[in-house]
């Protein structure tokens, strides 16, 4: 195995922690001898081993001389777990290859400490680590908002409902099993108040995946107005909810305070994002209706767009993907970069980032 089928292999790794290891980083290694694995391993929850130390124990004696493939940079600081750079010199690793240094400063300069103690160290700036790692990412990049994910499931002609509002269901039971998985790696689920009151959405995780730490789900209304929201109402003292708003009438505000609802007053959905942020809240996913998707595209809010698009056509009187986004010009037009394809059965997945 080379050292880029051995990165890819820690990415691939990786992912085996998503939605356990939250507020770290997805992490994933492998351990080369002579280009064989002797050794590989993943975080797998948190305040467990490290990627590292669970692949240098996998390869035991075998990692002496070796080459340790990690996805991102060793941590040096004592956690909840010992230094890896620790480990790594202990094992006798002799080349170090990592796909993204630490943004956290105060867990980065392993590969610092690595090379001054005389190992090989070679950063290898793998695009995949960065996007597997977005929100991390972002939480350590001077944002004062959360890391927005949009997820929409449309049809062929770009509409998330039929005339009547109904969107149960677009998508087929493979790609909205693939969705319970995507929100377990999330702190918060968000749609607007419209699709809330229409749809009456539990927005919470039953998939495989059983989220560390549930993720809060969130309503943008500009009246908080819940009527007709009786999953989220209902069962907020068991998975909390919050409601963000321009203004509630006090009646109002007393009413979903009394169930367990936390209120949000913002003027604006920026500001909105900026308190869900303060309120400890790093990465929404946001999962519509076209209105608070056209708002969050129009300002430029969105970081990241999963489209799930399922083969029919609902025709020009079916509710828009995007409702009131602006038309551009094909030269100003933002391009978006595809981080990833694939397909569930009929349904097709594509992932955005935004450039």
């Amino acid at each position: 195995m080379t050292e880029a089928e051995a990165m890819q292999r820690g990415v691939n790794l990786a992912w085996r922690g998503w939605g356990r290891v939250h507020p770290n980083p997805l992490v994933g290694a492998v351990v080369l001898q002579d280009g064989r694995v002797v050794g590989e391993g993943w975080h797998a929850e948190f305040g467990a081993a490290h990627a590292e130390v669970a692949a240098l124990g996998a390869a035991g004696p075998a990692a002496s001389g070796g080459t340790m493939v990690v996805t991102l940079e060793p941590c040096r600081h004592h956690g909840q777990q010992p230094p890896c750079t620790e480990a790594i010199l202990a094992a006798g690793i002799r080349r170090v290859v990592f796909g993204l240094a630490d943004p956290n400063p105060g867990a980065g300069g392993g590969a610092a400490l690595l090379a001054q103690r005389g190992l090989e160290v070679v950063e290898a700036r793998h695009p995949a680590v960065a996007e597997q790692n977005a929100t991390f990412l972002h939480r350590f990049g001077g944002a004062t908002r959360p890391f927005v994910a949009l997820k929409l499931a449309t049809s062929v002609d770009g509409r998330v409902a039929d005339y009547t509002g109904r969107a149960r269901w677009i998508s087929g039971p493979l790609a909205r099993e693939w969705v319970h998985w995507l929100r377990a790696g999330f702190d918060a689920i968000g749609v607007g108040g419209r699709t809330a009151r229409a749809d009456d959405p539990a927005l919470t995780v039953r998939g495989s995946v059983v989220p560390r730490v549930p993720p809060r789900r969130v309503v943008f209304d500009r009246r908080a107005d819940l009527a007709g929201a009786g999953q989220l109402v209902g069962t907020a003292r068991q998975v909390p909810v919050t409601v963000v708003c321009e203004a509630a009438a006090p009646d109002v505000r007393r009413e979903l305070e009394e169930s367990g609802i936390e209120v949000l007053a913002a003027s604006g959905l920026e500001e909105g994002l900026v308190r869900l942020r303060e309120s400890g809240i790093g990465s929404l996913l946001v999962e519509g209706g076209g209105r608070l998707a056209g708002r969050l595209m129009q300002a430029g809010l969105v970081d990241r767009f999963y489209w799930v698009q399922s083969p029919l056509w609902l025709g020009e009187d079916g509710l828009a993907a995007f409702a009131g986004l602006r038309g551009e010009l094909l030269e100003q037009a933002r391009r978006w970069r595809v981080v990833e394809r694939h397909g569930f059965e009929d349904d097709t997945v594509l992932v955005l980032s935004r450039q």
